[in-house]
């Protein structure tokens, strides 16, 4: 007797391979479980919100892939899994309602027949038709419904064929009184400005359906959250979830991996600190990696990373992919000629803050055209939308994008394909930069001295954040007491100053609501001492003074590698400062389900 044959790991192949895939549990079972709840009709449409690259699409790809494999098919009360992305060409009405019913039809068919071949089988939709039309497996109102659209639209007779189409898949469920579940990516191309038609409104009736509810994300944020989902139609048919970078432990074993996955060379104490230069991005990061192992080049240190970085932003993986986002959003709006001028210049001006009247002024210096405020100011507008200005709408002003990786791009970019400098030359003038960010002659200064005691920070904080309503042994923390930890906290920063001079930086910094935590990391093999204990107090103290509110539970908590003194557990004891040796904190991340600090260093 023959094996069984498994089915294939995807239906739809993921684009992050499954040893590089880091930190994105949550969002995977928030959506499956959301999705499984729709058949208890429990579920509201939602749209999931964040930057470019923070592996949204991924999220939507694998919990796909699960929900069809993981469910029995032939259960009535299943939920049906349905992948959409919306295209970016322009097309006609008649062209994306057929695109839409046919990618409907295909999936829906493929999960109750458990054939994944039908979404690429036949190629030719219409054949579709026969093949399904007499299979009793499939309900009544699919083969009514979506194989009777599917046929119709082609000729023309169809009025509102978009209507038709967006809707199809809530009139299936509701007639069946079954679930489907929508994933809908690049929602954002509902509304591009070189469409002659817009979908949005016709979507309002379709998301609200409990029994088919639509999960929507896309790579332009602010599109998503102020013109689609914000206003409009579609305003409060939506709950949200915002995916953020990653934290530094999370980007740190980012890096591990990919340094695996890729065969660079990155030591342990480098992993943290190639997270933090890439602002936690997991593309930015990955992208490093390969740059550095498609050269080479060991990332040992701050200098050898901001060299990789400075070739990647030039002419490497992040210029080919930030290339791509600049030239195809400046194509949809270059309707004046100047949008790469603007673009350009509001990378370079001085702080974080947009002038247009300094905009203006250098329009007319370096082009010789005098272009009104008006002009410039839908411009940004319009450069907001693909999230490459940020556009504060309530006080009608503008500033940079949080993303400097981004920006430092936006100005070699500029030099090379608005000012027109030879790109050989800018890419050498980047790396020199870059090098010369460890001599202070540059603003790549560096920005860890003790890399062992950003290492200890980054476990420290992956404890705070992951450890909501936790209870702690209290002697984890050298305390008689259990601590219990807040719910979820606000923030956790790194790296906080509360002033100038010496022990006036705070290594972590957290808040949840009313609780503070402030934290230090002393990685050596030394015993730490009273100095530091008495230097941890201050800063409490700073700290309670100069919040807006004194926080009605402030926590002190060093991570000591091979513990105190007796004269600063004393001190520790007498103050009710927390305090975790290498072992306390090694226990506290298996309770977490975390690696162990490393052994070799």
């Amino acid at each position: 007797m023959k094996t069984p044959i498994p089915h294939p790991p995807y239906i739809i192949r993921p684009g992050v391979p499954e040893e590089v895939f880091t930190d994105r549990q949550d969002y995977l079972d928030f959506f499956h479980n959301a999705a499984l709840k729709a058949i208890t009709r429990r579920t509201m449409s939602t749209v999931l919100l964040g930057q470019r690259r923070m592996g949204k699409t991924e999220i939507f790809l694998r919990t796909v892939n699960r929900l069809f494999w993981e469910q029995d098919h032939q259960d009535p009360k299943a939920a049906v899994p349905v992948y959409f992305s919306f295209p970016d060409e322009i097309i006609s009405r008649q062209d994306f309602a057929l695109k839409y019913t046919e990618n409907f039809v295909r999936w829906y068919a493929a999960f109750r027949l458990q054939n994944p071949k039908l979404l690429r089988e036949p190629e030719d939709p219409f054949e579709l038709i026969p093949l399904l039309r007499e299979n009793t497996a499939l309900s009544e109102p699919f083969r009514d419904f979506a194989l009777g659209l599917l046929k119709a639209i082609p000729s023309g007779n169809v009025i509102l064929p978009e209507e038709k189409a967006l809707l199809l898949p809530r009139a299936v469920s509701d007639y069946d009184d079954s679930t489907v579940v929508m994933f809908l990516d690049e929602f954002q191309n509902t509304h591009l400005p070189e469409y002659e038609f817009r979908v949005v409104g016709f979507m309002q009736q379709a998301v609200e359906s409990t029994a088919c509810p639509h999960f929507v994300t896309g790579s332009a944020m602010s599109i998503l959250s102020r013109e689609i989902i914000g206003r409009g139609a579609l305003f409060g048919r939506f709950s949200g979830e915002e995916i953020n970078t990653f934290s530094p432990y999370w980007g740190s074993e980012l890096v591990r991996r990919a340094t695996c996955f890729y065969r660079a060379e990155v030591p342990e104490l480098m992993a943290p600190v190639v997270a933090d230069r890439c602002g936690g991005n997991p593309f930015y990061i990955t992208a490093i990696i390969r740059q550095a192992a498609k050269l080479g080049t060991p990332l040992v240190d701050e200098e050898s990373i901001n060299k990789i970085l400075a070739v990647d932003i030039s002419s490497g993986f992040i210029w080919g992919e930030l290339h791509d986002q600049v030239t195809r959003w400046i194509k949809r709006i270059n309707e004046h000629g100047i949008t790469k001028w603007i673009l350009y210049l509001s990378a370079i001006c001085q702080g974080e803050k947009i002038s247009l009247e300094q905009l203006q002024q250098e329009l007319k210096a370096r082009e010789g055209r005098d272009v009104p405020l008006d002009t410039i100011r839908d411009i940004l507008v319009r450069l907001s939308r693909g999230d490459l200005v940020d556009y504060l709408e309530l006080g009608g002003w503008f500033r940079k994008i949080n993303d400097p990786i981004l920006l430092e791009f936006l100005k070699v970019w500029g030099r090379i394909e608005v000012e027109g400098q030879p790109a050989q030359a800018v890419q050498d003038d980047l790396r020199e930069q870059y090098e010369e960010g460890a001599t202070g002659r540059s603003p790549l200064q560096r920005r860890f001295h003790e890399y062992k005691g950003y290492l200890g920070e980054v476990f420290m904080s992956q404890i705070l954040l992951g450890s909501s309503q936790k209870v702690f042994p209290g002697r984890l923390f050298h305390t008689d007491e259990d601590i219990t930890m807040p719910w979820r906290f606000t923030y956790v920063h790194h790296r906080v100053r509360l002033g100038s001079g010496q022990g006036k930086e705070i290594d972590l910094y957290g808040a949840a609501g009313s609780e503070v935590w402030i934290g230090q990391s002393k990685w050596t093999k030394s015993l730490v001492g009273l100095k530091v204990l008495k230097e941890l107090w201050a800063q409490g103290e700073q700290v309670r003074r100069e919040r807006e509110r004194e926080p009605r539970i402030l926590r002190l908590w060093l991570f000591a590698y091979n513990g105190l003194t007796a004269e600063a557990e004393e001190y520790a004891r007498a103050q009710g400062i927390l305090w975790s040796a290498k072992e306390e904190l090694n226990e506290l991340l298996l309770l977490l389900g975390l690696r162990k600090l490393p052994d070799n260093l």
